[in-house]
């Protein structure tokens, strides 16, 4: 399989060959510690130094003014913090812009807390500073100006010359972040006017993981790390002589090839623009039309999502804004910034060029998003796509939500309910008022109706899998109540433009054949034109109007039951990234369209107290809602909570789905987390599920009992994961056995 085009190289830069050869040996047979006198320390102490010397002939200062980290976020938090704390004597506000990477914007957050005042610089529809808003800002308390060199999404090179003198002028300490501009523009530390400069090593051909800092002698910085005196006393810790050597090599290829590369990227850059500009006359050029950096290119596609174009491209690798934001479908701070409208902002794209970029990239490029952003806007009925057969579509690929993670957030969410009217029809058993995922209504004394629906985004490639693990998810709910289904509808949202009508009778099938496995028939449904595929249905069921059950209903005394592992959002997050293990994949399938209806069964001969099923606001959230809802307190074992095999391998690698960090925030209210729960464990007891298991609250008596016939009559292995308890605060007290 041909690789995709590479056109995301302020995201990183592939490593320079040559700079890999200027590794080697520091990698090989030249492993000394610089910090050794002997032979093999003074062969890497030399080649430390060397290094130094190569950076600062790229910066046009003095190799001591130079100090090797471990990235442009080290060099960056170094420098901000460091001259804040470290002439905090002088003052405390700082002036920075509105379009700094979150390197800086972080760091400056951060100095917020610590009682440092930050003036925030908005920019012009170029993204370009005013020096004179920031001369303007200056104030007797001002210690530091930190404004970036180029921004990494636009490419717009910032007066950083003008901005030096103002810092001179009122004897304030200048930064800049110049992480993309390394390779790309000039840098000369002494014509800036610059204190303070960051360097990232990935963004020129160097290593991962390596960077420095220019600080201009005199400069006064408190050191963040300590230790021995590593680094002029300012980073302490051996030096990474590979990676040192690896960035003094990439700088000197830099500096050398400097002409023709920069030649190369906006050659390349503006070729792919005149080509997207002639195919698709109404996109948007984001930056400064002439004072940009050579290889970056923002466009705008109107009226559509940069993550579905981008799903749609996988032979083109490029990001939606900045790289660290490739997963966040908001609008960027820095489009933000510039006022770019909306319709235009959520469709930005950004492709950046390199010195490997080849003309027949740019020519395979161009024809691939000018072909696909036709084939999105294609109307209704116009579609180009085959009929029959769906060969090897991925339905991940067309949507940039995962099931039940998409959900609105649960804070959000609430504030929604909580506005909704009251009912006030007394057959109302259950409806909005409370946190329960269906809605209850007595028809007579021996009939109540329970309803539920449930629609989301592929969570799995496979159409059919598709349906049916959407169809088993609504059906959960009707379960959970403690009802009996009776049929269902279906919701359809389908891009007729992008997949062809065999997909969407693909995800009915195995709607329409896991319905059949519940004992029901699906009797019809609606369906709307969307960028992106969407399925689930509406359920009805009965249940007697005295039995109904609630996540209202928990009691002191009562065990929490937990029907089926979690980790569901995790192993989907990392099947769409193609990182999950074959058994995982599997088994998560498997479990995501299997029904909760054996599970219900059992639960109907038991004194069940209160219940819920695990979905897209993940353990902790429902048990959140439970607690609440009941007016109680629960103590949950962390470790005895079933885990899908891999969840916690994967959840470590980040194959995290944004939904479950939104529950995390959303349960932090309640959550008494014992210090022996690591983060990873709190993101998987937060992970969105979709089609997860019941989580049933029962008298503690019946609880051995319970599981016995899951595992007995229907091969289900329920865990015993906590108990509530009485308190006058509801909360949820979390601690690990294992």
């Amino acid at each position: 399989m041909e690789k995709p085009v590479y056109l995301d190289y302020n995201a990183t830069t592939p490593l320079d060959p040559e700079v890999a050869e200027a590794m080697r040996p520091f990698l090989d047979t030249e492993f000394g510690n610089p910090s050794s006198h002997h032979y093999y320390g003074t062969r890497a102490r030399l080649a430390v130094e060397r290094a130094r010397e190569q950076v600062a002939l790229l910066l046009n200062c003095f190799p001591d003014e130079l100090v090797f980290t471990g990235g442009g976020t080290e060099s960056n938090n170094l420098a901000i913090k460091g001259a804040a704390f470290g002439n905090r004597a002088s003052g405390n506000h700082i002036i920075t812009s509105a379009i700094e990477h979150p390197a800086v914007t972080e760091v400056c957050r951060f100095l917020e807390t610590q009682g440092f005042i930050i003036t925030w610089i908005p920019v012009d529809k170029h993204g370009m500073v005013n020096p004179a808003e920031i001369e303007k800002a200056v104030s007797p308390a001002t210690i530091m100006i930190s404004v970036m060199h180029a921004n990494n999404e636009t490419g717009t090179v910032q007066p950083v010359g003008e901005i030096g003198k103002i810092a001179r002028r009122h004897n304030i300490l200048f930064h800049s972040d110049a992480a993309q501009s390394a390779g790309k523009i000039a840098i000369d530390v002494k014509e800036m006017g610059v204190n303070l400069l960051s360097l990232a090593g990935h963004k020129f051909y160097a290593p991962k993981g390596v960077g420095a800092l220019f600080m201009c002698r005199g400069t006064k910085l408190q050191k963040l790390m300590h230790g021995a005196d590593h680094e002029q006393n300012l980073r302490a810790g051996t030096e990474n002589v590979a990676y040192i050597a690896g960035l003094g090599k990439a700088a000197e290829i830099a500096q050398r090839d400097f002409e023709s590369a920069t030649r190369n990227m906006q050659k390349t850059r503006d070729r792919l623009f005149s080509l997207l500009e002639n195919g698709l006359p109404d996109i948007r050029l984001n930056g400064h039309p002439e004072l940009r950096l050579p290889n970056t290119l923002s466009v705008s596609f109107h009226g559509m999502e940069a993550n579905t174009l981008l799903d749609e491209m996988e032979e083109i690798a490029a990001s939606a804004g900045a790289a660290c934001h490739g997963d966040n479908i908001d609008v960027s701070p820095v489009l933000a910034a510039m006022g770019v409208p909306t319709d235009y902002a959520m469709g930005t794209v950004r492709f950046s060029t390199g010195k490997f970029t080849t003309d027949r990239d740019i020519e395979k490029a161009a024809h691939l998003i000018i072909e696909t952003v036709k084939k999105i806007k294609t109307g209704p009925g116009e579609t180009t796509h085959s009929l029959s057969g769906t060969g090897t579509v991925r339905l991940t690929r067309f949507t940039h939500g995962l099931g039940c993670a998409c959900k609105i957030r649960p804070q959000y969410l609430e504030q929604v309910l909580k506005d909704l009217p009251v009912p006030f029809d007394k057959n109302v058993l259950v409806g909005a008022g409370t946190s329960d995922d269906a809605a209850v209504y007595r028809i007579n004394d021996d009939t109540a109706i329970v309803q539920t629906v449930d629609f989301f985004t592929p969570v799995v490639d496979d159409p059919y899998d598709f349906g049916a693990i959407a169809a088993a998810n609504a059906l959960s709910d009707i379960y959970a109540m403690g009802a009996i289904p009776l049929f269902a509808l279906n919701i359809v949202g389908f891009p007729d433009s992008r997949l062809p009508v065999q997909v969407l009778k693909d995800i009915l099938r195995g709607a329409s054949d896991k319905a059949a496995e519940a004992g029901i028939n699906i009797l019809g449904g609606h369906t709307v034109e969307d960028t992106e595929p969407k399925f689930g249905m509406a359920v009805t069921g009965t249940v007697h109007p005295g039995k109904v059950i609630t996540n209202a209903g928990a009691r002191p005394g009562d065990v929490l039951i937990l029907t089926k592992p979690v980790g569901i959002g995790i192993i989907s997050t990392a099947m769409k990234r193609g990182i999950a293990p074959e058994s995982s994949s599997a088994k998560a399938v498997e479990m995501m369209k299997s029904l909760n209806a054996a599970a219900a069964e059992v639960m109907r001969g038991f004194p069940v107290n209160a219940c819920t099923d695990i979905t897209g606001f993940g353990l902790m959230g429902h048990l959140k809602e439970m607690v609440i809802a009941s007016g109680v307190s629960v103590d949950l074992d962390a470790g005895k909570v079933p885990l899908i095999e891999g969840t916690w391998q994967l959840a470590a690698a980040g194959a995290v789905p944004g939904g479950t960090r939104n529950n995390l925030e959303f349960v932090s209210d309640v959550a008494r987390w014992n210090e022996s729960i690591a983060e990873t464990m709190k993101l998987i007891l937060c992970d969105a599920q979709t089609s997860g298991g019941l989580l049933i609250s029962l008298p503690g008596e019946y609880a051995s009992d319970f599981i016995s016939r899951l595992k007995e009559n229907h091969n289900i292995t329920g865990a015993e994961i906590g108990s509530v308890i009485d308190d006058s605060l509801p909360y949820i007290s979390v601690r690990s056995s294992g």
